[in-house]
C-alpha cells in the first residue's frame, strides 16, 4: 500500500511538470465540461473501445499508451497495454502510464475515476454519444482535441452520405416489418427508443417490437409470442451463447413469425454495441435484413457475349 501510494504521488506530479512547460488550451467537452489540456497531446489513455476506434480512425494512434479490455478494433488495439475494465479501470495502472490526457465516456465509465484522475492533476475529456448525431460531434470533438480535424471531418462526411443514401432508398418502402432487436438472453433484452440502436432499426426501415418503453426493457417468451415480431436480430454477444445456440433459442417456437419466414438473424456484436462511426456499417447490415428488396448486394457484372 505504501509503494503503491507513493506511485500515485510521484506520477501525479509527473503531469503537472509537463502541463507547466507546455503550451495548454481550454475546452468544453460534449458532456459540458470545462478541461484546460494540452495543445499537443502525446500520452493519452482511452477508457472505451469506442473511443480507442475512434482514435485508430482519426489516424493519432501513436499517441495512444492504454486502452480498455475489449479493445479489438482494429487488430493493432490489441496490441495497446490494457488498463482494466471499460466499467472497472484500473487507477493505478493508469497513472504508471503518466498520461498528459485521459479520454472517457459519460456512459459507462465510473465518475470517482474520473474524480480521482483530475484529483491527480491528469486532465480528463469526455463524450456522450448516445445517438447519430451525437457520433458525429464526438468524432469532431475528438478531432479538435487530438489536432486531427481533417480526418474526422472526412469521417463525419462518409457518416453523413451514408445517411443520406439510405434514407433515399427507404424513403419509399411499403412495409416496415416489426423488428425484435436482442442484446442479452438471460434474461431476455431488447432496446426501447431512447437507444441509439432504436434509431437504427427506424433508419433501416423497421419498426421496433421494444418501442415505448424503459431504454432495455426484460421479456418473456409469451410476450414475444404474442409480438410476433417479423424480424430477429440477435447480437452475438448475448448471454455469451454461440450464433448456433443463439438461432435455436428461437427456432423452438416454430409458430413466430420471423422463424417461419427465416427471418432470424445474429450479428457482430462490435458493430452494434459501440458508439462510434462504424454503427454506419452495422446500419447498413440492418438494413440488408430488414429490407432485402432495397438493399440487396450490387448483382456481378455480366460476361459479356461470346
Amino acid at each position: 500500500m505504501k509503494i503503491t501510494l507513493i506511485l500515485l504521488l510521484l506520477c501525479s506530479l509527473w503531469p503537472a511538470a509537463v502541463n507547466a512547460q507546455s503550451p495548454t488550451r481550454a475546452i468544453t467537452d460534449p458532456t459540458g465540461r470545462s478541461v484546460t489540456l494540452p495543445a499537443e497531446p502525446r500520452r493519452v489513455v482511452s477508457l472505451a473501445p469506442g473511443i480507442t476506434e475512434m482514435i485508430f480512425a482519426l489516424e493519432r494512434e501513436e499517441i495512444l499508451l492504454g486502452t480498455t479490455q475489449f479493445s479489438n478494433h482494429p487488430p493493432a488495439a490489441k496490441q495497446i497495454p490494457r488498463i482494466g475494465s471499460y466499467v472497472q479501470p484500473d487507477l493505478e495502472r493508469i497513472v504508471a502510464l503518466r498520461p498528459d490526457l485521459v479520454l472517457a465516456t459519460r456512459d459507462g465509465n465510473p465518475r470517482r475515476v474520473i474524480e480521482r484522475l483530475e484529483a491527480l492533476n491528469i486532465p480528463v475529456f469526455a463524450i456522450d454519444p448516445r445517438n447519430l448525431a451525437e457520433i458525429k460531434a464526438s468524432l469532431s470533438a475528438l478531432g479538435t482535441v487530438l489536432n486531427a480535424e481533417a480526418q474526422a471531418a472526412a469521417l463525419v462526411a462518409d457518416m453523413e452520405a451514408r445517411l443520406a443514401r439510405l434514407r433515399r432508398l427507404t424513403a419509399q418502402i411499403e412495409h416496415r416489418p416489426l423488428v425484435f432487436f436482442q442484446v442479452d438472453a438471460a434474461p431476455m433484452v431488447s432496446v426501447g427508443e431512447e437507444t441509439f440502436l432504436h434509431e437504427l432499426i427506424i433508419l433501416a426501415g423497421g419498426r421496433n417490437a421494444a418501442a415505448g418503453g424503459p431504454a432495455y426493457p426484460r421479456f418473456g417468451w409469451e410476450q414475444i409470442l404474442t409480438l410476433q415480431p417479423e424480424v430477429t436480430i440477435i447480437t452475438s454477444m448475448a448471454g455469451g451463447q454461440s450464433p448456433e445456440e443463439l438461432r435455436r433459442a428461437w427456432e423452438q417456437w416454430p409458430q413466430l413469425n420471423a422463424v417461419q419466414n427465416g427471418r432470424v438473424h445474429v450479428v457482430d456484436a462490435d458493430l452494434f454495441d459501440r458508439p462510434t462511426h462504424r454503427l454506419l456499417d452495422g446500419l447498413e447490415i440492418l438494413a440488408r435484413l430488414i429490407q432485402p428488396q432495397i438493399m440487396a448486394p450490387a448483382p456481378a457484372a455480366a460476361e459479356p457475349e461470346r
